[in-house]
């Protein structure tokens, strides 16, 4: 039963990082509304679309996880009380494929692209480039900073399922 708490504490945190995404996400529409309206220069006007752009991205990762990770705190409690062991056994396998998404796309390809990101700004010149870059750059470094936190928990959840699967099998 200690599991189910934990599986719905990691979900009820994961419920309070998600609108983070929404934020940010409102933050660049708000941007891009600011350069729409008063962006006289060439560059300022070339981060009308990419801010944009960033922001319903944003949007759509946050509403997305949020609407997800809302439908699993009901289903942990229905799911547990049907099969523990395959409960936990579930979440390990779920968990590990989110702890290989990290180390694949979040800690690996975002910095990579970051960095091509932060190269094209010196190479450049375009201002329409510039703007997407260094606004892709920005996105990246939100998804970064939202999805360590991220990380940190689910590796933590990850191993409380460890210790109860090594109970129940007990």
């Amino acid at each position: 039963m200690e599991i189910l708490k934990s599986a719905t504490d990691w979900a009820k945190a994961e419920l309070f990082s998600t609108p983070f995404f929404i934020l940010f996400g409102l933050g660049f529409l708000a941007a891009s509304v600011g350069f729409w309206q008063l962006g006289k220069t060439e560059m300022a006007r070339a981060y009308i679309v990419p801010t944009m752009i960033a922001g319903g991205l944003l949007m759509i990762i946050g509403l997305g996880l949020f609407f997800t990770n809302k439908a699993r705190v009901v289903q942990f409690g229905i799911d547990y009380q049907a099969d523990a062991t395959a409960f936990v056994e579930a979440e390990l396998i779920r968990t590990e494929a989110t702890m290989q998404e990290y180390r694949n796309v979040v800690f690996k390809a975002i910095p990579i692209i970051i960095i091509f990101c932060a190269l094209g700004i010196l190479l450049i010149d375009k201002p329409i480039w510039r703007a997407s870059l260094i606004t892709t750059l920005a996105l990246l470094v939100v998804i970064l900073l939202i999805d360590g936190t991220a990380h940190a928990r689910i590796a933590t959840y990850q191993q409380q399922l460890h210790l109860e699967k090594g109970r129940l099998i007990d």
